[in-house]
């Protein structure tokens, strides 16, 4: 688990208008903390830190200590607005976290190897990535950066399911905790199709396409 430090102030002048002079100002990003028995709370949060730490894609699914005028807070990130086509992030949202209930956050998976798979490279296979991120239920402490996925052994015409992924002590995926039935693919590696080979394939469609249109005439 990655370590985060974010530094924000309560902020009481509320509104559209005042998140507004707070992003004009380019020193602090609105946001909010809610969850837990708190009411929720509005802060600003430093932006050179923030921003620096969604540069890094462990921030997003890590345990964030949360300074608000000095006072830690453990919080994780559940949502951030951004501007529709600016570089900027116009509010952030914060949940609270305690460190005895079990939270439930979405972590990427990281395929290693894979350009020396056996599939891929001994085997001329194509590699497809079906999932890029899963969701995860465990206790703060044991909240992964990441997955890693490693497919140097995984031979030609092999599919890997959320069953076959390797997951820490106290993680469990939560999509299997709903059954047998929610064991979803999350990469394959199939025979890779060589241009000629979709070439002619489009050309049997489009032959397909024109007998039909002669025989509805």
């Amino acid at each position: 688990m990655s370590d985060y430090t974010l530094t924000a102030s309560v902020r009481n002048d509320l509104g559209k208008g005042a998140s507004r002079r707070l992003r004009r100002a380019n020193e602090q990003v609105p946001a909010i903390i809610y969850g837990g028995e708190q009411a929720p709370q509005p802060i600003a949060v430093d932006k050179t830190s923030f921003y620096k730490a969604i540069e890094e894609e462990a921030f997003f699914s890590s345990v964030i200590n949360l300074k608000v005028d000095g006072k830690d807070q453990q919080v994780v990130v559940r949502d951030l607005q951004r501007h529709p086509y600016k570089p900027l992030v116009t509010h952030a949202d914060f949940m609270r976290i305690d460190a005895t209930h079990e939270i439930t956050m979405r972590v990427p998976l990281h395929v290693v190897n894979a350009e020396t798979a056996k599939g891929v490279k001994d085997e001329g296979g194509e590699l497809h990535v079906l999932a890029n991120e899963v969701e995860v239920s465990c206790l703060p402490k044991d909240l992964p950066d990441y997955l890693e996925v490693d497919i140097a052994d995984v031979a030609l015409g092999t599919t890997l399911h959320l069953s076959d992924l390797s997951v820490p002590a106290g993680v469990t995926l939560v999509a299997l905790s709903h059954g047998e039935e929610y064991d979803n693919a999350v990469l394959s590696i199939t025979q890779a199709k060589v241009r000629g080979e979709e070439a002619e394939e489009g050309e049997e469609a489009e032959g397909e396409g024109e007998e039909g249109e002669g025989s509805a005439e």
